[in-house]
């Protein structure tokens, strides 16, 4: 077992779970739990039979070293794209993503599309389908590439598995979005994870001999995470500059007025 790919799985497809299971509650809220929960079970076997039909087989054609190299620097663009996300956020020059406002924005939707008293709604019923699907096919990319990339696809398939249960299990109990999940420094935690596997897969696959081996992992996560704290304070810093000299041009035009 390989518990740095177990807990980057399980960070990485808790998101995608979490994200899909704010819509399959909403609509169940307004549409119904057959609907909701029938678009939802349709979506899995679609996926089950995805991962089926090409999943394995993927494990046999592709050379390791080349899937490394590739994959890893997929990995790190995708990772490095959720990093400049969580650094706009927390910087404030982005909106913080939040996951109540999503399921109430869901809920207006649906409502507006009327329909909701029937016992089969194909509107909710495609609603969920189509989120579960994306995100379902998002969270295979995740366990594949993770698992087939460190060959430990069962660590990675435990990681997800694991991020499934708990999420599900969350939402059922609260039936309400899982806002009390801290998405945003999930993202954040993933993002840095992601980039940090992505950058050592990469080097495995040009035949680098890593510091320690895996342990290296940590050492690259540490040192995106001073890089990405350093860059939120620099842009933290000239955002609230930008601010203050507005403030103050305001100040400076009531006071030429008067």
């Amino acid at each position: 077992m390989n518990f740095y790919l177990i807990l980057a799985s399980f960070l990485g497809t808790a998101v995608e779970f979490v994200e899909a299971l704010t819509i399959v509650l909403a609509v169940g809220v307004v549409k119904g739990w057959r609907s909701s929960l029938s678009g939802m079970a349709l979506a899995i076997v679609c996926l089950v039979a995805l991962v089926a039909l090409f999943g394995v087989p993927l494990m046999k054609l592709v050379h390791l070293g080349t899937f490394q190299l590739v994959i890893g620097i997929l990995m790190t663009l995708f990772g490095m794209r959720w990093l400049r996300k969580a650094i706009l956020r927390y910087s404030g020059l982005k909106a913080l993503h939040l996951e109540n406002e999503a399921f109430e924005e869901e809920l207006a939707r649906q409502r507006k599309d009327g329909n909701a008293g029937k016992k089969m709604d194909w509107f909710g019923f495609m609603t969920t389908f189509n989120i579960v699907l994306l995100e379902g096919v998002e969270a295979i990319f995740i366990v594949l590439t993770l698992g087939l990339a460190a060959d430990s696809l069962v660590s990675s398939i435990l990681g997800s598995v694991l991020g499934l249960v708990i999420v599900v299990i969350t939402g059922v109990l609260l039936r309400k979005p899982l806002a009390m999940i801290p998405e945003n420094t999930m993202k954040f935690v993933v993002g840095l994870m992601l980039s940090g596997f992505g950058v050592f897969w990469v080097g495995e696959g040009l035949g680098v001999e890593w510091w320690h081996e895996d342990i290296s992992i940590l050492v690259l996560i540490a040192i995106l995470l001073v890089l990405s704290m350093v860059c939120v304070g620099i842009l933290r810093n000239l955002q609230n500059r930008k601010v203050n000299l507005r403030e103050g041009s305001a100040k400076d035009r009531i006071g030429a007025h008067h």
